[in-house]
């Protein structure tokens, strides 16, 4: 099914009859998940996984927030110095008719430079962001199970879990349908496949060592790879126009 046919099916309407609110294990089609979504702004995240509805617990500061916090500036960091390259918080991601995300951060790549995710006319990404990065609880939550699942199968081509309550980072790349961990290196760091010089020390994430976290990444920042990026991308921008 073609990513245009996916938004033309769910253009805002304007509702004709009252809806009931989203609730943990309704099990909607897409369509209904957004209509009922719109009509009730004050919930602020849910997602349609597999055709049922979840929604978040109240988040928490040492476990969830700050550490998001530090992993959008990562994010914001790599962007600012890699054209081409755009980064979204909590953005709704249309995969298919029964499920639609709502990453905690992702990269994607401009369309002219082969990005998988577009646009749509009225908002919303359609197909898949070739990075997404979730901050779960343990190990135990849907991050790693049935979402993780849905971002192999939509072919989302790496996939960064941090779960705090065991400490453990996950980073995930997509190979033949499948994910796969990426190593860490003898310097305790997890290098990008797909972003090259998008470095992570997980332990300095962990610890909450912001200034670390950030260090790493320049390192990243300022390798030949990265630089061999930026001209390749630049270049491709160049022949589309698009820069």
């Amino acid at each position: 099914m073609a990513i245009r046919d996916l938004e033309s099916s769910s253009q805002p309407k304007v509702d004709t009859v009252s809806r009931p609110p989203l609730s943990p294990g309704d099990q909607l089609t897409r369509a209904e998940f957004e209509r009922r979504y719109r009509a009730h702004p004050e919930i602020k995240k849910a997602e349609l996984i597999e055709g049922v509805v979840y929604m978040p617990s109240p988040i928490h500061f040492f476990s969830h927030s700050q550490p998001h916090g530090y992993m959008m500036g990562w994010l914001a960091l790599y962007c600012a110095h890699t054209p081409g390259v755009m980064v979204g918080d909590n953005a709704s991601v249309r995969l298919d008719y029964e499920n639609e995300v709502q990453p905690d951060a992702l990269l994607r790549l401009d369309e002219a430079l082969g990005g998988k995710s577009r646009v749509t006319e009225d908002d919303y990404l359609a197909g898949p962001p070739e990075f997404v990065m979730e901050i779960a609880a343990s190990s135990a939550a849907y991050d790693m199970h049935v979402k993780r699942r849905v971002y192999a199968r939509s072919g989302v081509q790496e996939y960064l879990a941090v779960q705090m309550y065991e400490r453990r980072v996950d980073w995930f790349v997509w190979r033949e349908g499948v994910y796969e961990t990426l190593p860490v290196d003898e310097e305790g760091v997890v290098r990008s496949e797909v972003f090259p010089g998008l470095w992570l020390k997980p332990e300095a994430l962990l610890a909450g060592d912001l200034p670390g976290l950030l260090a790493v990444l320049q390192a990243g920042l300022d390798s030949e790879e990265h630089a061999a990026f930026v001209v390749k991308m630049q270049e491709m921008l160049g022949k589309t126009g698009t820069e």
